[in-house]
């Protein structure tokens, strides 16, 4: 049996897929238990359990050989990065005692480093949380998901303009969601006999500019589009009128600075693994069903 929480997210959905798929037993774990049907048609076994409850993640966890963890950021929280450290600080104590399970934790680009790239540093914590107390550990660390461009394609396609935080630098690494599941599904598929962290990058087919991703949108919304860089004293401002705390929206400013400065980037000497999905295939599926019918 393995588990998988988080199961009706992006990621989940697509690592349920892959293990049904190859004919492993499945254990889905949502919060919502209205958002559980498409997963018992896909014949798991469904629970319902809250992060931030060790007893019900424990529960989750009875008979399994493996199991996909995640510790999403609270984005409408008004301190996000004290609710995910109490998150991860109850799924340690949940995970803790448990010798024989090979957990496999969805983290970020860029966990490894120490200081100034906002919500990768909590994912360091995650790490470094889960390591402590898991002895058969794998990180897979995951580019910036293309899927994130949906918040911005609505102004792009009314203004011609997509705007965009990141700078007209170099490539920026990104990866399908559903093709980070797939990964992940592979590597819960492999049986692990000895204790260790191993740490697994993944992202897409190519990287992708700030003008690549303007000119594809373009093409698949059927109309000029060109990136508009938003002035770096007016992101705080957006990112509250967007509805995020002030807190968030600092967060996102460091993250977003070192992305820009190229302090964010898959950890030299990791195992690399690469989606196959192209960001025209995600961004043709975001457009409004209008638009994605002609």
């Amino acid at each position: 049996m393995v588990v998988v929480f988080g199961a009706s997210g992006n990621v989940g959905r697509s690592t349920v897929a892959a293990l049904r798929q190859a004919g492993q037993g499945v254990r889905a774990v949502v919060r919502d238990p209205d958002r559980a049907r498409a997963l018992v048609r896909m014949g798991c076994d469904v629970a319902v359990a809250d992060l931030d409850d060790a007893d019900a993640v424990r529960r989750s966890l009875a008979g399994a050989r493996a199991v996909q963890v995640l510790c999403p950021v609270p984005y409408r929280h008004p301190d996000p990065a004290g609710a995910m450290r109490g998150t991860i600080a109850t799924l340690a104590r949940a995970l803790h005692g448990q010798p024989r399970l090979h957990v496999v934790a969805l983290s970020d680009y860029g966990a490894e480093r120490g200081a100034g790239t906002g919500i990768p540093l909590l994912y360091r914590d995650f790490e470094a949380a889960l390591a402590e107390v898991v002895p058969r550990l794998t990180m897979l660390r995951s580019a910036e998901h293309m899927q994130n461009w949906a918040r911005a394609i609505p102004v792009a396609l009314e203004t011609g303009r997509l705007p965009t935080f990141h700078g007209a630098g170099k490539p920026l690494p990104t990866v399908a969601a559903g093709d980070v599941g797939i990964v992940a599904s592979a590597l819960l598929l492999q049986e692990r006999h000895r204790d260790g962290v191993a740490v697994v990058s993944v992202e897409g087919p190519r990287r992708y500019g700030v003008a690549d991703v303007a000119r594809i949108l373009g093409d698949v919304g059927g109309r000029d589009i060109v990136p508009h860089a938003v002035p770096r004293d007016d992101w705080p401002a957006a990112l509250v009128r967007a509805g995020l705390s002030p807190a968030m929206a600092d967060l996102l400013g460091a993250t977003h600075d070192a992305h820009n400065e190229g302090r964010i980037d898959a950890q030299p000497g990791t195992l690399r693994r690469f989606g196959t999905t192209a960001l025209r295939d995600v961004l043709a599926a975001l457009l409004p069903p209008a638009l994605a019918r002609e």
